[in-house]
């Protein structure tokens, strides 16, 4: 006899943040950044693009570095819970007239068919997937714990952590809430603009038990499809005051911190990082979520002096 779980569908469902591919004028110094300094493994490198991940992720990867002209976020990789989720995907948003891509397995390396499309608003690109490969790292690498797939090195980034973007004031509604009704997203924060109550400020959002997995933040000065930055966890905050220390000392430009969030209560540090110029938030502790409705935020605090 089957059980109510067999029988129940609860519809295609996105389960974490994946991965993020972005474009850097100069790879060399983003992989100091990022590899060298951060410790995160290069699992794979072909040609202008490396491929790397944290500590305590077995993915093939979580980020991408791809060499260009245009320091470009070039996707939002998010990856889904069951593995005809991504084709059930692409069947809602052809159904809703929104164009798709069909990005064929192994385009980007090590991960299977993904499908690409723009959201409606905002125009950020997302790439939703199921397959990824699960490489060991080299033996001299290699670690010992079974939850880590390399050694702790360098700051010990451990995984990917958040994406935080932005949209015009004119278009934030229709984003926010187009990613909360089709991708399943839970607004867990939110803070409205004060001079239009009717308009998101910011909306800190989840499809996990984190307070969020995806911030949606509107743009003052009326740019869209804008990543504000990208966020990877620390294990303690002692790591984050460590980090800005090592990072100060590296001449790492730092936007604003060490300190603690309002939402959250996350230990953050903004750094930029020399090749890309994309901000990085190092991000440690913080609540999980607790009102799978969200509530209203009673403010937001500034996260960088930049755009």
């Amino acid at each position: 006899m089957s059980t109510l779980s067999d029988r129940y569908d609860p519809g295609p469902q996105i389960a974490q943040c994946g991965s993020i591919n972005i474009g850097t004028a100069d790879i060399e110094k983003s992989l100091w950044f990022f590899r060298d300094t951060l410790g995160m493994e290069e699992v794979e490198r072909v040609g202008d693009v490396s491929y790397l991940r944290c500590y305590q992720e077995l993915g093939h990867h979580s980020l991408v570095l791809t060499q260009q002209d245009e320091n470009v976020v070039n996707s939002y990789g998010f990856r889904v819970r069951r593995p005809q989720d991504v084709e059930l995907f692409a069947q809602e948003f052809a159904a809703q007239e929104i164009e798709t891509l069909e990005i064929p397995a192994g385009t980007e390396r090590g991960r299977g068919t993904a499908v690409r499309f723009l959201v409606p608003g905002s125009e950020h690109p997302f790439e939703l997937y199921y397959d990824i490969d699960k490489p060991q790292a080299p033996a001299d690498l290699r670690s010992k714990l079974p939850s880590n797939s390399s050694r702790r090195r360098g700051l010990g980034v451990r995984r990917l952590d958040h994406y935080n973007v932005q949209a015009t004031p004119g278009r934030i509604n229709q984003a926010e809430q187009w990613v909360r009704d089709n991708l399943g997203f839970k607004r867990r924060e939110f803070a409205m603009l004060p001079d239009h109550p009717t308009t998101v400020l910011a909306s800190w959002m989840s499809v996990t038990s984190q307070v969020h997995d995806l911030a949606m933040v509107a743009n003052q000065d009326e740019l869209n499809g804008r990543l504000h930055h990208l966020a990877f966890n620390l294990e303690s905050f002692s790591d984050a005051l460590t980090a800005a220390d090592v990072l100060a000392d590296l001449d790492v430009e730092i936007g604003v911190g060490p300190g603690k969030h309002g939402i959250g209560q996350a230990m953050y540090l903004y750094v930029f990082d020399p090749g890309s110029g994309h901000r990085v938030e190092i991000y440690a502790g913080g609540t999980t979520s607790s009102t799978p409705t969200g509530r209203r935020s009673n403010g937001l605090r500034s996260t960088s002096p930049r755009a």
